[in-house]
């Protein structure tokens, strides 16, 4: 499975889904490549510093690419890797369309704010542009960084389900402090403590439906210590 977490609007949290969704496919024992395919390289850091804290935790291997090397360099690794996960900047970017060339799904986070509903369009034109070279794409669209309360998180919700080439599924992400806080210390949010058993639910719903498989807490609690 190759997936891209992308989009073209920064700040929507792609970083903190893909490293999350990378430990978690490394505590169920998958081999993982985790690819850093933005400028900002916050995956890498995040991997470096993970590596460094806790070197006896799940691992991943983490590798830079940019641009056309993103295309080829994925192909070729395919095979040698269960799950790959790219990780690109919020912009449409050479990186992120070589991504999608190659990748099963890609993976859209958006913020309930009117600057990130206001770029539907131009990923739902992207997706449809991408899929003349790869026709097998998924886009999956979802909520991030959702508010605690107010009407922002349906009203977003609506809007995202009436664009085209983009299906939005019910995974929603709170915005939560144990995700920064988690990756603050190199860590998912599955690991960290204190517990934060509702973000840990969101993000495993999410890594479900993604990868279409059935994932307890418990078990990666137990596996990834």
């Amino acid at each position: 499975m190759i997936v891209t977490i992308g989009g073209i609007k920064g700040g929507s949290g792609k970083t903190t889904i893909a490293t999350n969704l990378a430990v978690i496919s490394a505590i169920r024992g998958e081999d993982v490549l985790l690819i850093d395919a933005d400028d900002q390289e916050t995956s890498s850091d995040f991997t470096i510093l993970r590596n460094e804290q806790h070197p006896n935790k799940p691992s991943y291997t983490s590798i830079k690419l940019s641009g056309a090397a993103v295309r080829t360099e994925t192909a070729r690794l395919a095979d040698k890797y269960e799950t790959i996960i790219i990780d690109t900047g919020g912009r449409d970017t050479s990186s992120q369309r070589a991504a999608l060339s190659v990748s099963d799904i890609l993976l859209v986070p958006f913020v309930p704010r009117s600057f990130d509903i206001w770029t539907l369009e131009k990923v739902g034109g992207l997706v449809e542009e991408m899929r003349t070279v790869n026709s097998n794409l998924a886009a999956y669209t979802f909520i991030n960084r959702a508010d605690p309360r107010g009407n922002d998180n349906e009203e977003a919700s609506e809007v995202i389900r009436e664009t085209p080439n983009l299906d939005f599924i019910s995974c929603t992400i709170g915005m939560r402090k144990a995700f920064g806080n988690a990756a603050a210390s190199g860590l998912s949010v599955i690991e960290v403590k204190p517990n934060d058993i509702k973000a840990k639910n969101e993000i495993i719903t999410l890594y479900q439906h993604c990868f279409n498989v059935k994932v307890t807490l418990p078990m990666l609690e137990i596996v990834g210590g």
